[in-house]
């Protein structure tokens, strides 16, 4: 017999019975992240690391090896419990401000150099559905400084630290519009938020090829040179490499210095000391106007030194040609950006007989570099003439006298990003002016050496033996 309930019944049932929908999203398992960040971009041995972790998994592992031609495991721990926090609305300018999860103190016998983080998560998914093996892992990274500077190596690598940062779009925003929350530029960054950095894509091929061939270099962050000046007393040669955009005043200031007592430079790098950061909150976050320097505290008290723009503004008035001999304004892109995108990506010879070319065998007009694009991205130039067939700086853009052009590989900045600056260099049509990327050198007090190129280590990682032997050349001589 089939009984009939009545419909307030059925209707108390319905809703007392859950729809499979409903058990599938109570039971679904909730997302599988982890992020951290370390409180310092750099320490000494027997400093304490701490890290900052969060993460939607009950436990976590932590592992650390330290790149270079060797990729070495230094550090492992497992079974680290998790605790999931909040990304404030204002993380990418001010920071997470996560509490502390880990913390280590640096051994002795870890060697300076590019500690990566890797943090990775597993679980097996939900309890009912969605019983899937997951996994998640992220990287961070920090730097061990040196326990005794300059007594194992002349040589000290200050890595790009800042440009790691201002690059960085977690949380919503980075120093550029084009990948920021709803395209929006933003002019304040924190390190105390995840960050992986460039060092891969930048100094890890220079820096696999040197400890390949021998050569010993210290590390450091390059605002170490802000913030842990007594470094450079240390050493007879500092290197950058790569793409070292962003500077502060304190740390331009130190390595001038540092020049102006003898000591060396090797700027195997571009787009060097583009823009004047002011570092914020002891070294932990970065200010930078940038485009819209009208907006900097600084402008309205008409002392412009620290504004926060290119350095070859006329506000501030120190272009950056004083001291790597070449700057932005005058280089731009190669291969990048729409510029050049045929081009060779190589270097043009103009002095051979140059102690740099020593062991090339290059002749004047010869390229070198473009099987391996050592010229490409950004690059910096410098406003010259030619005399006799050879270029020579005019001087006007700030480039030292002395300064000796050895090489060049065409270069230009798209109009999209000179048309801020007023007095950006340009044509007769009102284009920005044909640039070039610059390898050259000068001395005054030490001897400063620039490759121009963003590029130069791409011809290390891939055997080009001219680049590797100018490489030599520079790192042999100007660390005695």
């Amino acid at each position: 017999m089939t009984r009939i309930l009545p419909q307030g019944l059925l209707a108390i049932i319905a809703t007392a019975i859950p729809l499979a929908a409903d058990i599938q999203a109570a039971d679904e398992p909730t997302s599988l992240t982890i992020e951290g960040y370390t409180d310092q971009l750099s320490y000494r041995p027997g400093e304490s690391v701490r890290f900052h972790i969060a993460t939607t998994a009950e436990r976590y592992s932590l592992e650390i090896t330290r790149l270079g031609w060797e990729t070495k495991s230094v550090y492992r721990r497992s079974g680290l419990p998790g605790r999931v926090y909040p990304i404030p609305e204002h993380a990418s300018s001010h920071g997470c401000d996560w509490p502390v999860a880990h913390s280590l103190t640096v051994p002795a016998d870890w060697r300076s150099g590019y500690y990566n983080v890797r943090l990775r998560v597993a679980d097996g998914g939900g309890k009912f559905v969605g019983r899937n093996r997951r996994t998640a892992e992220v990287d961070a990274f920090f730097i061990v400084r040196p326990a005794q500077p300059g007594t194992a190596t002349p040589i000290l690598l200050q890595l790009c630290t800042n440009t790691y940062n201002a690059y960085n779009n977690w949380g919503g925003g980075s120093l550029y519009a084009y990948h920021g929350r709803a395209n929006l530029q933003g002019h304040r960054v924190s390190f105390n938020r995840p960050l992986e950095g460039q060092f891969r894509q930048w100094e890890l091929p220079f820096v696999a090829w040197a400890e390949r061939n021998g050569y010993t270099m210290d590390y450091c962050a390059n605002s170490d040179l802000e913030f842990h000046p007594e470094l450079l007393d240390h050493y007879k040669l500092v290197l950058s490499v790569g793409h070292d955009e962003y500077w502060s005043a304190p740390m331009r200031d130190r390595l001038e210095a540092f020049i102006a007592r003898g000591g060396n430079v090797a700027f195997f790098s571009g787009n060097t000391c583009c823009w004047q950061v002011r570092s914020e909150e002891g070294g932990r976050a970065l200010t930078c106007w940038k485009q819209w320097y009208n907006q900097d505290p600084v402008y309205p008290t008409g002392d412009h030194r620290t504004l926060t723009t290119a350095w070859s503004h006329h506000l501030v008035n120190r272009p950056e040609n004083q001291l790597t001999g070449v700057g932005f304004l005058h280089g731009g892109y190669h291969l990048s950006h729409g510029q050049y995108m045929n081009g060779k990506g190589a270097f043009t010879v103009h002095r051979p007989d140059h102690w740099v070319f020593e062991g090339t065998g290059l002749k004047r007009g010869e390229e070198f570099g473009g099987k391996h694009t050592v010229v490409g991205y950004e690059c910096d130039g410098c406003e010259f003439e030619l005399k006799e067939g050879l270029p020579v700086p005019t001087g006007r853009d700030g480039t030292p006298r002395g300064f000796v052009i050895l090489a060049t590989c065409p270069a230009r900045w798209h109009p999209d990003d000179a048309l801020w600056y007023d007095r950006f260099p340009r044509d007769s049509t009102g284009a920005p002016a044909k640039g070039a990327a610059v390898l050259g050198i000068y001395t005054k007090g030490g001897t400063v050496l620039t490759t121009g190129s963003t590029d130069w280590a791409h011809g290390l990682r891939g055997g080009d033996a001219v680049v590797e032997r100018i490489t030599r050349n520079v790192l042999d001589r100007l660390s005695k």
